[in-house]
């Protein structure tokens, strides 16, 4: 299934909740908690042929993926983590499913009213962040 055109454009962060708490369950220390807790990042989505591309900039950092779906990639997350990826479309959303040392996490992108809602999963703990289409 090919990704949903309106996933792809630039996206600017407006709402979050749960983030601290999902980073901590990621594992990520203090320091760098409160600093991604107070980033804005934009997200920008694009396709090239089969090819996905996902890119998170902040004033922070800069990270960027880009994937086939369903193939199995190696990720370097924000916070360092080197994690087996792969990514999906299912029901109009775009999984992205890691795994590292055991553990895992997912992370849903879909588009609901206009906006890009954004669903991080580890274990019990939900992050859900909402973003605004810039272009």
């Amino acid at each position: 299934m090919p990704l949903p055109l309106q996933l792809l454009g630039k996206w600017c962060l407006t709402e979050t909740k749960g983030f601290d708490e999902y980073m901590k369950e990621l594992g990520v220390g203090m320091a760098l908690r409160k600093m991604a807790g107070m980033a804005k990042p934009d997200v920008y989505i694009s396709e090239n042929g089969d090819t996905i591309t996902v890119k998170t900039e902040s004033t922070i950092k800069t990270t960027q993926f880009s994937c086939k779906l369903g193939e199995k990639f190696e990720e370097t997350t924000v916070d360092g983590r080197k994690t087996q990826t792969i990514c999906s479309v299912e029901n109009g959303a775009l999984i992205q499913h890691q795994s590292w040392d055991g553990k895992e996490s997912t992370i849903t992108r879909k588009v609901e009213d206009g906006k890009l809602v954004v669903d991080c999963v580890m274990n019990d703990v939900t992050c859900h962040r909402v973003y605004e289409k810039v272009e």
